[in-house]
């Protein structure tokens, strides 16, 4: 298994799936529960990144070094909470599809899981 590699398709199963589910709900709602999914889906995959930067900031054998602002990760879910309540008031769209769009990045990281148990395992 490649980290990077690992990373590298959670993020793309991360985007397919947001724009799978926007598409799907466009066709099946209407737009605002579409624009509401895919703001979601772009918040979950924005607060995955700024989770995953801080992780490969971590050096093994080393004291904790966090890359960029050690303060805006703290007030991240501050910035990411008032960002969300702006897309929902301003936007006037439902909390139901923007929530559904915040667990696109739990299941890209799931379907990563179930491909990692799954594919072929090279012999080393």
């Amino acid at each position: 298994m490649n980290p990077d590699l690992s990373l590298a398709r959670i993020v793309r199963i991360g985007m397919g799936l947001a724009l799978a589910g926007t598409i799907e709900i466009w066709a099946t709602r209407d737009v605002r529960w579409a624009i509401g999914f895919l703001a979601g889906a772009a918040l979950s995959l924005l607060s995955f990144h700024t989770l995953r930067r801080l992780v490969e900031g971590i050096e093994p054998g080393t004291q904790i070094r966090i890359r960029g602002s050690a303060v805006f990760f703290v007030f991240r879910y501050v910035i990411f909470g008032a960002a969300a309540y702006g897309i929902v008031k301003l936007l006037d769209i439902s909390v139901t599809p923007f929530l559904e769009g915040l667990f696109v990045s739990a299941a890209a990281v799931m379907i990563e899981i179930l491909y990692e148990l799954a594919a072929p395992k090279k012999h080393l």
